[in-house]
């Protein structure tokens, strides 16, 4: 007979929430957002986490009432990281601290994940006005979320967005490897590759308040995205990478040596010996980055069985 302790009780009648705001330098907004999110979610922690702000935003964080720490390593990635890791609850909220994302909605994500349960719920955001959203970035974002869609499963329409829900299993289970914007992007992946259950829902998203600056850069956090999905490519589908680089090796080598073997055929000579050796020596190479290919797979399925036992481990989202 399986005794349950009266914690665990409690848990599943009342779980603790933890609403997660990272912070640089949001002084104009974040006593605003601690205040709409405190209204919206009265039974919840406010955790703002400050990332060497040097407009006061701690302060003002600590005098709307939220509990604040701080966090030296700069950039998002660090930050969310740091705050999987210190702050203890069974469901967690994660939004930026710009006043862009709907408080309003917060029910409505910890609603959807209870219900399912699921292990994350995103906030897919519906935008109105141009400035808040610009379509340079609505573009990136639609490129950037079809390409994990199309490498590891396509089960979100706006992979970027700041504003999702966790449950504990998730957290206590997700490595945050990622130092910068990237994180969105990590922790999507980290989903789809386990298969874990996700879900989705929209939430209204608003222009920035007056005098807070996007620290988003369109390119350079662009190329950093695209070089993450890299990584997580080659890392956690290493056959498909080393495939693909396996047929490169071995058109090049192909149409490089079509010339020698037509003429070797011809004349019963090879006069270009210099061609002939560079032709077999990538197709050396492709034969080599296949079988990297199966060597890592194997790998890379080993690891992917020791992240699902430890995300087993924690105890599953109630529905209650």
């Amino acid at each position: 007979m399986r005794i349950v302790s009266p914690s665990a009780i409690d848990r599943a009648v009342s779980p603790s929430i933890a609403v997660l705001i990272p912070c640089f330098n949001e002084a104009a907004a974040i006593a605003s957002v601690v205040a709409d999110f405190r209204k919206a979610l009265p039974e919840a922690r406010i955790y703002v986490h400050d990332n060497n702000s040097s407009d006061g935003t701690a302060d003002i964080a600590c005098d709307a009432g939220a509990i604040v720490t701080h966090e030296p390593n700069q950039g998002k990635g660090n930050v969310v990281r740091r705050m999987f890791a210190d702050i203890d609850a069974d469901i967690y909220l994660l939004v930026d601290g710009d006043g862009t994302y709907d408080a309003a909605s917060a029910g409505r994500l910890i609603e959807t994940l209870r219900t399912g349960p699921y292990d994350m719920v995103n906030a897919a955001r519906r935008h109105t006005e141009t400035e808040a959203y610009r379509p340079a970035h609505v573009f990136g974002n639609r490129m950037l979320t079809g390409t994990v869609g199309m490498l590891f499963g396509r089960k979100t329409t706006d992979m970027l967005s700041g504003y999702k829900a966790f449950s504990r299993r998730f957290v206590k289970t997700f490595p945050a490897l990622s130092r910068n914007f990237e994180i969105e992007t990590e922790l999507m992946i980290h989903a789809l590759d386990l298969r874990l259950p996700i879900a989705e829902i929209e939430a209204p998203y608003g222009v920035r308040t007056e005098g807070s600056e996007s620290k988003l850069s369109t390119f350079r956090d662009g190329f950093r995205i695209l070089r993450l999905i890299g990584w997580f490519l080659r890392n956690e589908k290493p056959l498909t990478f080393f495939s693909a680089l396996a047929t490169i090796f071995f058109l090049l080598s192909v149409g490089i040596g079509i010339p020698v073997i037509a003429e070797y055929f011809e004349t019963g000579l090879v006069p270009r010996f210099p061609t002939a050796i560079l032709a077999a020596s990538i197709m050396l190479l492709s034969a080599l980055s296949l079988f990297t290919g199966f060597i890592l797979d194997t790998v890379t399925h080993g690891r992917r069985e020791a992240k699902r036992l430890a995300y087993l481990k924690e105890p599953a989202p109630s529905r209650n």
